[in-house]
This record gives structure tokens, C-alpha cells and sequence, in this order.
């Protein structure tokens, strides 16, 4: 028996190594990895650049803390910024804990204006972390449920629906932002619209609000934009960013820029691993080598390569509902709950995920090749086709 505590059910299968978009596990199968370890290995495994830099790094400094300058640190909050047109960075270690920040600057702000008890606009299907206040901002009452009292202050909207975040800036005057993920990842593989996006962009400017885009699944190349609001042409307020930011070693990150930039002073936030050496390290190879190998061009090209030939391999098929998404962040809808595809996925040599009960999430490494592609669509559709037909 394992000690863990019991908060996965994990899936019968341990992996020893990996190399590139391929994963083996302790009895020498070998995988073809379309998950990525839920968008986090944006460089698949075992990168030589990445693992060089990490032991290199490991050799001379893993931790200093926040207390004295890194410079690691300073060049990729340069890089990030530069990339979003954003302005501050503040970093963390996780998804949810840039999401918590966030939150906490949306706060802050409203307070500043005078605003007591300050409220953010949050969408329904969303997922912003599993800590107190990003549950409460979640959209998923099966993740809350026995967590209540939930924390106050989220107002929800149905997503991609720009007259009900307008009739809420008509009636509440508490609201200081709104929070999005520009492409709902446990949502389903839900994509905002273009008009939507910019949309938000101007009631947040209307109302005086901050626009949070939460880009910690579809950031970092994933969707063929480094970030998903650029899509729209957009420039966020606040830019939330993890799991892919530094290929597989825990760092989170919250950007800031116009209004909402400057806004925390010394002790208003903080983090004893934030930003740490190794971390900020592993962020700033891998987004060297996503620029060196144009591998946001290749989630561009592979991602839509995958999904025509997913439509072209399943057409016909009944049960199908949709096949959508942006770059290599991909959802194939069923008409009906189809989470035991993940196990026959296992057995046919293929790491995928359900989310949404109904929806088949692909997330392959942004080095994905053509090939490991058409691997991917000839393994996949046969497993949809067989359980439709079932």
C-alpha cells in the first residue's frame, strides 16, 4: 500500500524515461506522448539543451530566495515581458498560485478606488486552480463541492457571451475585473471567441476594470501565438503563466502591465521559491529553444495538420460531436461520456486525457513532428471509431 494520499486515480502505469515525443514505462512499452504532462513538457523529454542547462544550474545554485537579486530571474521577466507587451513580472510556482495573485492585485486595485468588498467576472466551464480562492473562481461545482464556504466576491457569466458582462457593468459597481482563459483547457477545449475577446477588452476599458487573461494552459506557444489573447490583438491587464513556462520544472508567473502594473509595493506579496535559479533557468531554455527551433510555427502547422486529418480519418462517424482548437491544444467532442478511451489509449501506446467527461484533450509536446502527427491520428481514430461503434 502507498502512502500517498489518495487525491488521483492514477492510471495502472509508471514511466522510467522518456526521449522526445515518446515516454517508456517500467516494463519497456513505449508511448506516444500527445499529453505532455497536461501542456507542461513543451519540449518533450529528455531535451539535450534543457537537461544540460538544468544539471549545469543544479551544479552551481538551486535557491537563494527572494531576499537578494537573481539574475536569471531579471532576464526572463525581460523575456516574458517583452514577449506579452507587458510590463511587471511577479513569479511563483504554479498555475494556481499566479491565478492567486492575480486575485489578490484585482483586489488590491479595487480597493485603491474605494471599492470595499471588490468583485471579479469569472466564466462558467472555467478552471483557475484548486486553491481556496481560485476554486471559488472555478466553474465546476463537482471540484467545490465539500469545500464551501467558497470565498466570495466572482460573478459568473456564460463564456463568450458579451451582453451578460454588460448587464452586470450596468448593475454592480463592485466589479473591478474580469478573468478568462482564452482557450478553456478543463473546460473542454473551449476557445473565446475574436469578438469576444475584444469585446472584454473594451468594457474593461469603459468600466475602468482590469482584464485578466489566465494563459497558464494555452501560453507559451501552445495555441501558434506565444500567448492565446494575441490571437485577438488584445493587451491584457494581468497575464497568468505556468505548467509550460519551464518544460517540466515547477514556475508560475504573473504579468502586469498600464493600469494594473505597480500597483504591489514591497511586502504586499510574495514567495520563498518564486523565480528560484533552477527554476528561472529551465524557463529561459526553453523559451530559447522555442524561438531557436520556430516551434510555434510547428504547433501552428502540426496542430492544424492533426486536426484535418482527424476530421478527414473520422468523418462519417456518428457520435462525433466537434473537432476544435488552436495550434496543438486540440479537443475531439463525443456525443456521449468516453473517459475509458484513456485506458484504451494505454493499451494502443498513446498517453491522452478526457476532460469534460465528453472530450478527448490533446496536448503533444510543441516539438510534435509531422510524422509523430499522422502516428498520432492513425492510433487515435481507430480508438474513437471502435468505442462509437460500441
Amino acid at each position: 500500500m502507498s502512502h500517498l494520499m489518495n487525491t488521483y486515480a492514477r492510471l495502472p502505469v509508471a514511466f522510467s524515461h522518456g526521449n522526445g515525443s515518446w515516454i517508456t514505462d517500467t516494463k519497456g512499452k513505449v508511448y506516444l506522448d500527445a499529453l505532455s504532462g497536461i501542456a507542461v513538457s513543451t519540449l518533450g523529454h529528455n531535451h539535450p539543451e534543457l537537461v544540460a542547462a538544468i544539471a549545469a544550474q543544479a551544479g552551481r545554485l538551486l535557491h537563494t530566495s527572494n531576499l537578494y537579486r537573481m539574475p536569471q530571474q531579471e532576464l526572463l521577466a525581460d523575456k516574458l515581458s517583452a514577449l506579452a507587451g507587458m510590463d511587471e513580472v511577479f513569479f511563483c510556482n504554479s498555475g494556481c498560485e499566479a491565478n492567486e495573485a492575480a486575485i489578490k492585485l484585482a483586489r488590491f486595485f479595487g480597493h485603491q478606488q474605494g471599492i470595499d468588498s471588490p468583485a471579479i467576472i469569472v466564466m462558467e466551464k472555467a478552471f483557475h486552480g484548486r486553491t481556496m480562492a481560485t476554486l471559488s473562481a472555478t466553474g465546476n461545482r463537482k471540484t467545490q463541492a465539500g469545500f464551501e464556504p467558497l470565498v466570495s466576491g466572482f460573478v459568473r457569466v456564460t463564456y463568450n457571451d458579451l451582453e451578460a458582462v454588460r448587464a452586470i457593468a450596468e448593475h454592480n459597481k463592485n466589479v473591478v475585473a474580469v478573468m478568462i482563459e482564452i482557450v478553456q483547457g478543463e473546460g473542454g477545449i473551449n476557445i473565446a471567441n475574436v469578438e469576444f475577446q475584444r469585446g472584454l477588452r473594451q468594457i474593461c476599458d469603459e468600466n475602468g476594470w482590469l482584464l485578466i487573461c489566465d494563459e497558464v494552459q494555452c501560453g507559451m506557444g501552445r495555441t501558434g501565438t506565444w500567448f492565446g489573447f494575441q490571437h485577438a490583438g488584445i493587451r491584457p491587464d494581468v497575464v497568468t503563466l505556468a505548467k509550460g513556462l519551464g518544460g517540466g520544472v515547477p514556475v508560475g508567473a504573473c504579468l502586469t502591465s498600464g493600469k494594473a502594473a505597480g500597483l504591489f509595493k514591497p511586502g504586499n506579496h510574495g514567495s520563498t521559491f518564486g523565480g528560484n535559479q533552477l527554476a528561472t533557468t529551465a524557463a529561459l531554455t526553453t523559451i530559447e529553444v522555442i524561438e531557436k527551433d520556430q516551434l510555434i510555427a510547428n504547433a501552428e502547422a502540426v496542430g492544424r495538420a492533426i486536426r484535418e486529418d482527424l476530421a478527414l480519418a473520422l468523418s462519417g462517424t456518428s457520435g462525433i460531436v466537434e473537432i476544435r482548437g488552436q495550434g496543438l491544444m486540440i479537443g475531439i467532442e463525443l456525443d456521449r461520456p468516453c473517459g475509458e478511451l484513456v485506458t484504451r489509449g494505454l493499451d494502443a501506446g498513446l498517453l491522452i486525457n478526457v476532460t469534460a467527461d465528453k472530450v478527448v484533450r490533446l496536448l503533444p509536446p510543441l516539438t510534435f513532428s509531422a510524422e509523430e502527427g499522422r502516428e498520432l491520428v492513425a492510433r487515435l481514430s481507430v480508438l474513437i471509431r471502435d468505442f462509437l461503434a460500441a
